[in-house]
């Protein structure tokens, strides 16, 4: 029971890791050919729903690459940077937003999935040590990977937005 459990465990996290975040995180990282040009109309600082910044979005005319598609009106999700309006942008979408190589954006997702892994993972383990034992654990060192993912998550997101804005400037 506890070996499957385990697996269940993981596959849930996996299944909503594709669901939500990969979708964004390969739109981010260009995985794949680019889906259209963007001509930018306006740039804005964002906001999350509790009011704090949410980096960078910009709004622009989507012209996709595939023909037949109709052109149409999109956001670009957190942008590498304030693209000046009429200025044309290469993206690739991703639930009806557009994104860009950006170290906020990638930084934002990894944290997203990490957030999602960590406890699942730390009830995976949970089930793991139940069925080597073949009793219920109660041990707490598995309350403690759950605070060390939720804690690493941010983190790890902060430095992969850190690196890459750094590379970014530096390589263009």
């Amino acid at each position: 029971m506890g070996l499957t459990g385990a697996v269940v465990s993981l596959a849930v996290a996996g299944w909503l890791i594709w669901l939500f975040p990969a979708p964004h995180l390969a739109a981010v990282l260009g995985s794949g050919p680019v889906d259209g040009v963007m001509r930018i109309t306006s740039c804005y600082e964002a906001t999350d729903v509790e009011g704090y910044p949410d980096g960078t979005n910009c709004r622009g005319m989507y012209t996709p690459r595939a023909a037949g598609e109709p052109r149409r009106q999109v956001t670009l999700d957190k942008a590498a940077r304030s693209h000046e309006p009429g200025s044309t942008v290469e993206v690739r979408m991703a639930r009806g937003r557009a994104h860009e190589l950006s170290g906020y954006a990638l930084g934002t997702w990894v944290t997203v999935t990490g957030l999602l892994l960590g406890p699942f993972l730390a009830l995976s383990l949970s089930f793991r040590a139940c069925a080597r034992d073949a009793t219920w654990s109660h041990n707490g060192d598995y309350l403690l990977v759950l605070i060390v993912a939720v804690i690493a998550a941010p983190v790890l997101g902060a430095l992969v937005d850190l690196f890459v804005s750094i590379g970014m400037a530096l390589f263009g």
